[in-house]
This record gives structure tokens, C-alpha cells and sequence, in this order.
């Protein structure tokens, strides 16, 4: 039986985060901070419903739509206004903002495919016709990974592989299952786990994101410092492009020539669209025990957390929250004595028979390095409400508040210097506007040399929300590739970190990635705008 709530999510609502039935307002000692930190806020104008928002006609022809119909039935093209504004984009801040507005950017139709053919059909025909093509899972992209972008063609369709769903295959001796690419995080911990099986792939938009999301963002999930990446969970793909399809991964190691599964693992859909994806499973772990530790600050912390992860101790997840977050998240739960202490924290979560032993080996580490055990409460509050953070970004909107986060990661000899780097960005990049800015970090995956950084920051902005964030987002991007951390660690590049991916690759790299997509897509019709920056000039 999985550790996890497996159960389906309600439809995600359109202009927010999650399930309806879940939104709530601020908690009473955060509502209590914000004018402290960041004065006083004004209340934004109400957003309008679904039925408010002016939608521009398809621009679909009669033609491009009867033909579509022949391909994935007639009840699976949706014109309609209301699934048009469902696909309108992810769920970054500045989606969210925009769909304040009366006025939405809409894809021209959905395209609803139940089988790879037909994946493979819509986009021959999508390249004959001058369609753009952008595959859309869960639309959980906080990127701008899945925009409605035309590009040069004359319309454009969000393909929505939601019937796409299902396990393919189970293999308990190999340890592997294939999963078609729509199917969500709790759909196939599901199908797994009757089998006594799990993926253990958890990140925060687990409730609604899709395995073949997961691949083409290249995920990492919180679980990830015990079962790894997602890229590294995948052992075979099958991919649909416009001029081809491709069936890869035959075995578990291969010297057949550069490993493609690889070249399709973040490609974010712009050379293809996954179908389904073949993936390393193992079997539910019998035993889940969870501590929590505090230490004097965040260079203390993070020093335990290289000392553990180096060691190989073993631990399933462990995040270290700086003082504010920390302060922050103590608040959140009603433990504002605690809160008002100096201090950061760790959260370690152990899984499996030996889970005991590791736990106790990584207690000796943490101590060792000045950490301090507070027990199990801290981190089953964090387990309990792991996935529910975009909920809290979404109240703050909802009475004017400015939040977003964005993450990078880099070596252990370098962290301190780029979260530094970072922090310092975000708040004279906010000062610039006269904005007062919080800013909270906490390292939320490790590896042997190195981890990530995850920044969430609130604002107070009194003039255009999305003007002052594309200025500060700038900023900060420019100061993360200057101290030398990616410009990405797990929310993929999408058009948002487009701008940095030739000084993140180089040119010569850059080139290799246009070169792939004009062989597969050679009418450039899959994803316009997303992951391989437009040319300059090129006038699309």
C-alpha cells in the first residue's frame, strides 16, 4: 500500500492552483506578518470567472478541424471557450496575473489523442497544415512551458494527452513498468502499487502533473536524495515526431552509439511528443520514519547536509530551510513562540526495512556537525502538507501580495556564494521599483557534490506586478549564470529561461539542439518558442 494519497484530483482550477474545494485563505499569523515585512499591500480588483474572459475566435479553418476529427474523433476537438482558457498556460505567478485580465491568450483547440498513431497522425498533419503543436499534461509549468505560441504558423493546438493514460506493461523480476505519458503521479502510484510496487517520484505538483511531464522537464522529485531524478528513473521511451517515431531503451546499459533516451529527457516537447515512458520501480517500502533537526543557521546546516549526503548515510529526503523559511513555516502551523526563535531546520524522511539504521547513521552526522534532533513533529507537519504550497502562493495574490519562486543549484564549494548572488538580485532588483521584498531559500535535493536552491520571495508591489517581476527575473537569471549556478535545477527552461540556455550550453551546443529539432520538426511546428530561444531577427 502506498505512503501517499493516491486518490484522483479534482480538474485543476483555471485560473489558480489545485482543486477548488481545497482554496482557503491566509493563515491568521501570516496574514499578521505582511504588512510588517512588506507595508501596506492594495487588494487587487476581483478576478473575473471563466465566463467573463473574452476569448478571440479559433483560427482553426473548417478544414484543419474536419481533418483533426478524422483523427481523434469528433468529440475530442474542443473549441470551446471554457477548454480553450483551461490550456491557456501553466501555473507560474505571472499566468496566474494574466488571467486577471478580461482578455486571454487562448490555443486555437484542444486535440484530445487516445493513442501514440494518433499523436503521431496529429502531428503529420499539424506540419502539412501549419499548425503549432504544444503537448500539454498536467499544465503544471511554471516555465512557460506549455504558452499557446502561433510561432509563424496560422493557428495553434494544445495537445492534451489526458486519454493517453494507463500502465502498459509490469515487469516485478526487471523492477520495470511502462506508463503511457498522460497518466498523473497518482494515477500510476496507484497502478503500482495493487502490483506492491511504487515510482516514488514526489514532486510538488505530484497530484496533477503527468509522467510524460516528468520526462520532458527532466523532474526531480522530494524523494529524490533516495530514489534520484526522474531523468535517472527512466530506462526507455517512446517518442512521436513529425517525421518518425522513435521506440528507445532496449537494455539497461548499452555502448550503442550517444544514448537517446537521453536527448528526449527535457526536450519539453519541442522534438516530439512522448508516448510512453518505461521506468525503474521498486517495491513500496515497508517502513517511513521522519525526524526533524534545527541548527544555528543556514551555513551550519547546509555543511551537516554535504557531511550526510558524502557519507552515503542514506536518507530518502533531507531539506535544510533557512532561518526565515523556517520562521515562516513554524508560523504557518501555529507555533509562533517557536517561530519567533533564531534558527534553520532539516527534514529527513527515512523509507524501507533498513530505514531505522539509516536514520540513526545520519543522527550521528547531523549532531556531529552541530544539529540539533526536535523530534518527528516538524517534519510530518512538512510531509502532511508537501504538495499544498501553491495554495498559499495563490492567497497571497488574492490580497495583492507578489510571490514566486524560482531554484538553480550548484557545487558544495559554491552554494553559499550563489545564494548570496541570488538574494541579493531579488531584493535591489524589488528595491529598484520601490518594492519591499521577503526572501526565503531552502536546499531541496542533494548529491554527493553539490545541491539546489530553491527561493520563494514575496513583494510588495504597488505598480504593474508583471513589468517589475520581468525586470527583477532578468536580474536575477544574469546573476545566477555570473555566480555559476544553472539556470535551472527541476523547472525546465520553457520560455521564461530561454534567454540563458546558449550561456548555460554554448553556442556550439545551441546549435546541436536547433539542428535536432529541424531533422524531427522541420516545419517547426512542436512547442514554437519553448526551450530553444528564437534567433534574433528571425522575425518569428
Amino acid at each position: 500500500m502506498s505512503h501517499e494519497d493516491v486518490s484522483a484530483a479534482a480538474e485543476m482550477r483555471w485560473n489558480g492552483w489545485g482543486d477548488p474545494n481545497r482554496v482557503s485563505g491566509l493563515p491568521f499569523a501570516v496574514r499578521a506578518l505582511l504588512p510588517a515585512i512588506l507595508g501596506r499591500v492594495r487588494r487587487p480588483a476581483a478576478a473575473p470567472g471563466i465566463d467573463e474572459v473574452e476569448v478571440a475566435p479559433s483560427l482553426l479553418t473548417e478544414a484543419d478541424q474536419a481533418t483533426l476529427r478524422e483523427v481523434v474523433g469528433a468529440e475530442d476537438v474542443d473549441l470551446s471557450a471554457g477548454a480553450r482558457l483551461r490550456h491557456a498556460g501553466g501555473r507560474s505567478t505571472p499566468d496566474l496575473l494574466e488571467r486577471r485580465g478580461h482578455r486571454q491568450e487562448t490555443p486555437d483547440g484542444i486535440v484530445l489523442p487516445a493513442s501514440h498513431d494518433e499523436v503521431a497522425e496529429v502531428l503529420r498533419l499539424a506540419s502539412e497544415r501549419r499548425i503549432a503543436v504544444v503537448p500539454f499534461g498536467g499544465g503544471t509549468s511554471v516555465v512557460g512551458g506549455v504558452d499557446p505560441e502561433r510561432g509563424p504558423h496560422h493557428a495553434v493546438i494544445s495537445l492534451d494527452l489526458r486519454r493517453l493514460t494507463g500502465l502498459v506493461s509490469f515487469d516485478s523480476v526487471s523492477g520495470e513498468a511502462v506508463l503511457r505519458a498522460g497518466t498523473r503521479g497518482p494515477e500510476a502510484e496507484r497502478l503500482l502499487s495493487e502490483r506492491g510496487f511504487e515510482l516514488g517520484h514526489y514532486p510538488q505538483s505530484f497530484r496533477y502533473a503527468t509522467i510524460g511531464g516528468f520526462a520532458a522537464a527532466r523532474s526531480s522529485g522530494q524523494n529524490s536524495a533516495g530514489y534520484g531524478r526522474f531523468d535517472t528513473m527512466v530506462t526507455g521511451l517512446r517518442v512521436a515526431t513529425p517525421t518518425g517515431e522513435l521506440d528507445l531503451g532496449r537494455a539497461p546499459g548499452s555502448a550503442a552509439g550517444p544514448d537517446l533516451v537521453r536527448l528526449f529527457l527535457g526536450s519539453e516537447g519541442v522534438f516530439g511528443v512522448i508516448t510512453e515512458v518505461r521506468v525503474r520501480v521498486h517495491p513500496v517500502p515497508a517502513e517511513r520514519i521522519v525526524e526533524s533537526w534545527s541548527f544555528p543557521d543556514f551555513v551550519t546546516g547546509a555543511e551537516a547536509l554535504r557531511r550526510t549526503v558524502q557519507s552515503g548515510a542514506g536518507p530518502t529526503v533531507i531539506r535544510l530551510s533557512d532561518e526565515v523559511e523556517t520562521g515562516v513555516s513554524l508560523a504557518q502551523v501555529g507555533r509562533i513562540g517557536k517561530a519567533l526563535s533564531k534558527g534553520a531546520s532539516v527534514v529527513a524522511v527515512f523509507e524501507g526495512e533498513d530505514a531505522e539504521t539509516r536514520r540513526v547513521r545520519t543522527a550521528g552526522f547531523l549532531s556531529a556537525a552541530g544539529g540539533t534532533s526536535t523530534g518527528r513533529t516538524g517534519a510530518q507537519d512538512w510531509l502532511d502538507t508537501r504538495f499544498d504550497g501553491p495554495y498559499l502562493r495563490d492567497a497571497l495574490l488574492d490580497v495583492g501580495v507578489f510571490c514566486e519562486t524560482l531554484e538553480t543549484a550548484t557545487t558544495w564549494a559554491n552554494l553559499q556564494r550563489l545564494r548570496q548572488a541570488v538574494a541579493d538580485a531579488l531584493r535591489t532588483g524589488f528595491a529598484q521599483d520601490d518594492a519591499k521584498s521577503f526572501v526565503m531559500c531552502h536546499v531541496s535535493h542533494v548529491y554527493p557534490t553539490g545541491a539546489s536552491l530553491y527561493f520563494t520571495v514575496l513583494a510588495g508591489i504597488r505598480g504593474d506586478q508583471l513589468a517589475v517581476w520581468d525586470r527583477v527575473k532578468h536580474r536575477v537569471g544574469d546573476a545566477i549564470m555570473a555566480a555559476g549556478g544553472t539556470i535551472t535545477h527541476h523547472h525546465a527552461i520553457g520560455r521564461d529561461h530561454a534567454p540563458w540556455l546558449e550561456d548555460e550550453i554554448g553556442e556550439t551546443g545551441l546549435r546541436i539542439l536547433r539542428a535536432v529539432k529541424a531533422e524531427l520538426d522541420p516545419a517547426g511546428v512542436l512547442n514554437p518558442g519553448a526551450l530553444i530561444p528564437v534567433p534574433s531577427g528571425s522575425g518569428t
